[in-house]
């Protein structure tokens, strides 16, 4: 069972079907999933995408340069993880916002210490922006806050109950992974989290579970200590 997570969330699943803007229906769900957790006893940080809002990279071609780009996807992160702050305080969890850059009176400007704080009190943290740095994803930046905060693990929800070895939604075929290791999922190229996050997990090393976010028994069964999504390890 896990006690402290830090759970990584797409920003597509926050825009409900269509993948963009905020569906406010789906925010629901989740924080009261999320919610329901944290009532249980287990501490839980949260980094959410932004390509609900915007994607870093689809600013390259478009008339922004990378840096611009990826900056503008950290700002997407922060909209998100306030929405999710928001919902989450509607379910009676104290839930508080950290940046990776200064952003008062926003959000407060994240130290470890202090968002270790909130978990411990039995809130949830939102650590939004990133590493702060343009050229990483939130995949890296969510790695890197598992590390610095002593997370047991990091739960990835997706729109797909595991890992495979091609994405299954466009290939029936697909065979699915009930456990791995970093290192073929490095070698392999799986796509699932960027080739960083899985190197900066290993040396932790701190175990990532990929699972399906839409169903709504995963999240508590693998805290619990279950079988859901699939368990990528050392």
């Amino acid at each position: 069972m896990y006690r402290r997570v830090l759970l990584k969330l797409s920003g597509e699943r926050l825009g409900g079907q269509e993948g963009r803007g905020i569906d406010v229906e789906y925010l629901k769900v989740f924080s009261h999933r999320i919610a329901a957790a944290v009532r249980e006893g287990h501490q839980m940080a949260i980094v959410t995408g932004g390509g609900n809002i915007f994607r870093g990279l689809q600013g390259v071609g478009k008339g922004f340069d990378r840096v611009t780009g990826d900056r503008m996807g950290m700002l997407a992160t922060v909209i998100n993880s306030l929405a999710l702050a928001g919902a989450l305080r509607s379910e009676g969890i104290e839930a508080e916002v950290f940046t990776a850059t200064p952003m008062a009176p926003i959000a407060r400007y994240y130290d470890r210490d202090s968002a270790l704080a909130v978990l411990k009190r039995g809130g949830v943290a939102l650590l939004a922006g990133g590493t702060g740095n343009p050229y990483f994803s939130t995949d890296s930046g969510a790695a890197l806050r598992a590390l610095e905060l002593g997370a047991e693990a990091v739960l990835k929800g997706t729109r797909v109950d595991g890992v495979y070895d091609k994405d299954p939604l466009k290939n029936p075929d697909a065979v699915k992974f009930d456990e791995l290791t970093f290192e073929k999922a490095i070698n392999d190229r799986l796509k699932v989290m960027d080739t960083t996050a899985f190197a900066l997990c290993e040396q932790g090393p701190v175990p990532i579970v990929v699972f399906n976010i839409n169903d709504p028994d995963a999240l508590l069964d693998i805290l619990r200590g279950g079988k859901a999504g699939t368990l990528v390890h050392a």
